[in-house]
This record gives structure tokens, sequence and C-alpha cells, in this order.
């Protein structure tokens, strides 16, 4: 039986938190369980204490995850966010497919706190490519082979993407598992900006990703959010 480090990288999230790692904690008691915390201001360092090993980084997911690894003492690292539910299957789903030593990590089903046509579209997306592409992102609770995970020298350090880049490197290492065990992810973002803008907004940050684009750009477009809808007619369409 693999040992399973749980790491959960966090930042203002004391509305989640404590239900996620609660859930975490009954689901998984035999794993160990690690929050890092990228210098939040609320109260989720003192929400998140009771339930895990707390540890602080500067701010930034890869360094975050990073650092968890680096307090970890499991041979499987599992990175899980604070707003995504993760089914109490995949634990034993992860030891099963880990038995093969040509798996080096892999990620859950995503699915979306949410249904909808937009949502059921992107999470069969998001399925259908790391199965093919073998991309895997955060909020599909990636999980590695520690020693795969050490030889890579953990996330790369970039802005965003660096789960999109980790995915890509593990690939060159060996075999990644899509498990049928879901991760039902947060639609908050989305219900925020409207599904269909924020896919193809999320797509346009692939795509300035793999031009070569600095990711600490791709970032700041990222948290500036998608274009907004312009409403009304234009002082042109006006003047017409």
């Amino acid at each position: 039986m693999s040992q399973v480090s749980i790491i959960v990288p966090v930042l203002n999230e004391q509305a989640t938190v404590q239900s996620a790692l609660s859930r975490l904690c009954r689901d998984f008691p035999d794993c160990e369980l690690i929050v890092v915390d990228g210098g939040s201001t609320d109260a989720t360092v003192e929400l998140a204490t009771p339930y895990a090993t707390v540890v602080h980084s500067a701010r930034g997911r890869a360094r975050q995850m990073n650092e968890g690894a680096r307090h970890a003492g499991g041979d499987v690292l599992w990175f899980v966010h604070a707003d995504t539910a993760v089914d109490p299957a995949a634990l034993g789903q992860i030891r099963a497919c880990l038995a093969d030593p040509n798996v080096v990590g892999g990620g859950l089903s995503i699915r979306f706190d949410r249904r909808t046509p937009g949502l059921n579209y992107l999470a069969w997306t998001s399925n259908a490519r790391a199965r093919r592409l073998h991309h895997i992102f955060g909020d599909q609770a990636m999980f590695i082979r520690r020693a795969v995970f050490d030889a890579l020298g953990g996330f790369p350090d970039l802005a965003i993407m660096e789960d999109l880049e980790m995915s890509r490197r593990l690939h060159r290492r060996g075999r990644l598992c899509l498990l049928p065990a879901t991760s039902t992810a947060s639609s908050r973002r989305f219900t925020a900006h409207g599904t269909w803008r924020m896919i193809g907004f999320m797509q346009y940050l692939k795509v300035l990703y793999f031009a070569g684009v600095d990711p600490e750009l791709i970032r700041a477009r990222y948290a500036a959010g998608p274009w907004p809808v312009r409403r009304g007619r234009t002082a042109r369409d006006a003047r017409a």
C-alpha cells in the first residue's frame, strides 16, 4: 500500500477550507494532509490548523505545491484544490493504477458542482483531452509518484499553467492515468463570467502559453478575467 500525502495549496480560502479539509479527513483518514498557505489575510490558517499540518510558502500555486511536497512523507503526492470535492473511491483507484510501474501519475475525471450544457460540455472535453493529449489540470486532483516528482524537480516555477507543463513532462517519463473517480470542481468563476465566454477565454490563454508568451503576462490576463460584454450600440453604430 502506497503512503499518500494530500497537499492543498490555499490563499484566502476561509469560505471553503474548513468543509474541504473535514471531508478529506473523513474520506481519507490514512493519508497525510498538508495545507500550504501562500500568505492568506483572512482566517484560512486558523480554520485549517485543526485538520492538517499547515506550512507557509511564497505565494504562487507551483511554489506552494512544491513546498508542500518538501514537507510530505508519502511516496505518492496528491494535489487537491480547496474548492474541489474528491470522490472517496479515488484513493483505491490511485493505488490500483500505481501498481503498474509504468504509471507515473494521473488525475481524476472532472465534473462541476452545477449541471448546465456548457459545464457538461467542458467536463466532457476536459476528460477527453486528458485521455488523448495527457493534459491534466489542477482541478482534476493530479497525483504523482514521489520519485518521479523529485526527478523532475517538482512543478516548474511558472506563474500559471504549471499543471499543464507538469503533465507534459510526466507524460515523457511514463504513463498517465485518468481515473473514473471524480473531482467535482467549483463553477464559481464560470458562473461569474459566463460559461461559454470562460471556455473561450481559457482556450485563448492556452494558445498564448503554447505560443511562448511569458506566463506572468498570461497570469495577469487571467486575473483580469475575460473581456466585458459590450452592451448597446457603440458611438459609431449610433452615428450610422
